[in-house]
């Protein structure tokens, strides 16, 4: 299959970031070594490798199930579109996003299965989904999810402790039981067209709306914008290596601590760029009622951390749910609601540089 196998590797001459790489055997085993450099990696750029996670068996499957989603014609997968109200679960087309105040417009295709709807089968928790993802439910999604869930459920309780938080703290603002923005996405990107420049994104410069990210994929394409710099780097694919990454939640919940970066997604370089581009995530976002502020009642260290900051773009008070800051990203983002440079801007997050596109 083609998200899989035959593909060439990551050209070497390349520039790339390179990541931190976290073992997580060695964090649930709460090696100490270990969760400094987790820390490290939370605190200064957002972004790591996690290694020895035990999910590639189903991650593959995965990609099976979005292989054969996107195989389905246009006017099936068309039936369960995400819609232009904010609700992010279900199928979106190439081109119904824009990628910056431009409105360029975006080229990657993906489906968003809920994770309220995964916990739910064969219920409905909110919407209907095509049958390659129904039928994929019980053997491949549902599984996928609970064991991502719990490897970001891990880490969130270890940022919990080095917060100084109480125990349960952050777990408590990610309840399974309560419904949120969580999903799986299966995404592609078309192989890079003959006209492609280096400003193009297929995915505009954002950060993630929710807490914690976690990717997979087989092929070049995203880049990260290092603080301090003004040059796009690549993040280099690692086999059985997954890409985690922290999203705006985490930033305001923790005062700034632990960062939210800036990221895109390009064409694959090199030789790479002939084939579609395939990645998969899942996204842990807090429960849709939790109030997002920065937690200065629970620690010291975040009280310490607001009254020191001097970035004057984040908000620690944004008086926004989880759902309300979400289904604000997600609709300004939309081409059919734009009405100018303004929407775009409306669909911005905890951006270090709030204009990059």
């Amino acid at each position: 299959m083609s998200t899989t196998t035959a593909l060439p590797p990551f050209p070497e001459n390349v520039p790339t970031h390179p990541l931190l790489v976290v073992d997580y055997e060695l964090i649930k085993a709460g090696d100490e070594q270990e969760i400094e450099k987790l820390w490290k990696a939370a605190t200064e750029l957002g972004f790591w490798y996690l290694k020895n996670h035990g999910v590639d068996e189903k991650v593959n499957e995965m990609f099976e199930m979005g292989a054969e989603t996107m195989a389905l014609p246009l006017a099936e997968k068309l039936k369960y579109e995400q819609g232009d109200d904010g609700m992010s679960f279900g199928y979106k087309a190439a081109g119904a996003n824009a990628t910056d105040d431009k409105g360029s417009l975006d080229t990657v295709e993906f489906i968003n299965v809920s994770q309220d709807d995964a916990f739910a089968f064969p219920a409905q928790a909110h919407r209907s989904y095509p049958s390659t993802v129904v039928a994929r439910m019980p053997e491949t999604i549902v599984p996928f999810i609970n064991k991502s869930v719990t490897v970001n459920e891990t880490l969130l309780s270890v940022f919990e402790a080095r917060l100084g938080l109480p125990a349960g703290a952050l777990l408590a603002k990610h309840k399974r039981e309560e419904y949120s923005g969580s999903e799986a996405r299966c995404i592609r990107n078309p192989p890079r067209p003959n006209d492609w420049q280096e400003e193009k994104a297929a995915l505009g410069a954002h950060t993630d709306f929710g807490s914690l990210s976690f990717l997979h994929n087989r092929l070049g394409g995203l880049q990260v914008l290092v603080p301090g710099t003004e040059n796009w780097q690549y993040v280099k694919p690692i086999p059985g290596h997954a890409i985690c990454n922290l999203g705006d939640a985490m930033t305001i919940f923790s005062g700034g601590i632990l960062r939210s970066n800036l990221h895109r997604v390009v064409p694959s370089p090199g030789e790479q760029s002939h084939f579609p581009r395939w990645s998969l995530v899942l996204f842990t976002r807090p429960g849709n009622s939790v109030t997002l502020r920065a937690l200065v009642d629970e620690s010291s260290i975040i009280a310490d951390a607001v009254a020191a900051n001097t970035r004057e773009d984040l908000d620690f008070k944004t008086g926004a749910t989880a759902s309300e800051w979400f289904a604000r990203r997600i609709k300004n983002q939309r081409i059919k609601n734009r009405t100018g440079p303004e929407t775009w801007h409306a669909s911005r997050g905890t951006e270090h540089k709030p204009l990059a596109a």
